[in-house]
């Protein structure tokens, strides 16, 4: 039993480090924002994109024509972002930025469905598209173009990320101590009710800390949480999902305790496009006057 409590630990405190290395390297596009963040989400989903394209797609090692398996989503993701962040012909950005994630979708089903329908053939590439362009996108508008820690775009995606981060790394804690019942354990084998719980409490907790940091009421800032939380959860719970039906331990190994990328972002990329979606439908849910920054 103690040997099983230090590997846990140990494990924890390498996913740790590796957390606290990935967030000081995105730290600075996102005090930046603009095309400073543009050029660093083409570069990090760039290789989300590989980690999908050979978690779903059986023949990416094949010379050839699976070369536009790759090829397809990452020219689909540069136009996408880059008619998000420069525009074309002063026409609506975001509106042509979409277009191009639904047209680069069509593209990859239809050439996936080409070479045969093997893994699911053509609707894995369709759906990877969006599963990492539409998130792309999303981070892009809640973070916006305004630099500095002033902008309320780095407030509402600070707030998320804080959100997030402690929710993920006290359920992995609270799941390992406390045990218990499993949560899906046909999903996800390692999670459990009292991880969940554990993770729904210290993210609120911590949504409480980032408001009142960022400038308003901390009780709102909890209250707030709990919907981060759950939709991290979930996309927590979906990538487990597709893994697991693909038959993949991790979408990558570039990071140390996690596997890929999409292994540690999984939790904000269903968050971010929901936040984006709430905040276009109903912007008061964010409080717009901050004492700290005045917007």
């Amino acid at each position: 039993m103690a040997d099983v409590k230090s590997s846990k630990l140990k494990t924890f405190g390498i996913r740790a480090v590796s957390g606290l290395v990935l967030v000081a390297i995105c730290g600075f596009p996102l005090y930046y924002g603009g095309w400073v963040l543009t050029a660093f989400i083409a570069v990090v989903s760039t290789r989300i994109i590989y980690e999908w394209v050979r978690m779903s797609d059986p023949r990416i090692n094949d010379s050839g024509q699976a070369k536009l398996a790759l090829i397809i989503p990452i020219a689909g993701l540069l136009i996408a972002i880059g008619l998000a962040q420069f525009g074309v012909w002063g026409m609506d950005n975001w509106k042509y930025a979409l277009t191009a994630v639904g047209f680069t979708g069509a593209l990859a089903t239809l050439e996936r469905s080409r070479r045969g329908n093997s893994s699911g053939g053509g609707l894995w590439a369709g759906f990877g598209c969006l599963y990492v362009l539409l998130p792309s996108l999303a981070i892009m508008w809640l973070r916006g173009d305004v630099v500095g820690v002033e902008a309320a775009g780095f407030d509402k995606f600070v707030f998320i990320v804080v959100v997030v981060i402690a929710a993920d790394s006290w359920a992995y804690l609270g799941g390992s101590t406390l045990k218990g019942p499993k949560l899906i354990p046909k999903v996800s084998p390692n999670k459990t009710w009292s991880g969940l719980i554990s993770g729904f409490v210290f993210g609120s907790l911590f949504g409480a800390l980032a408001a009142w940091f960022i400038g308003f009421n901390p009780a709102y800032g909890a209250l707030l949480a709990v919907p981060v939380v759950l939709f991290a959860v979930l996309g927590d719970l979906l990538e487990s999902f597709i893994k697991r039906y693909l038959n993949v331990k991790d979408s990558g190994g570039i990071i140390p305790g996690h596997g890929g990328l999409l292994d540690r972002i999984d939790s904000l990329m269903l968050i971010v496009v929901i936040a984006a979606a709430v905040l276009i439908i109903w912007p008061n849910i964010w409080p717009t006057v901050s004492p700290m920054t005045g917007l």
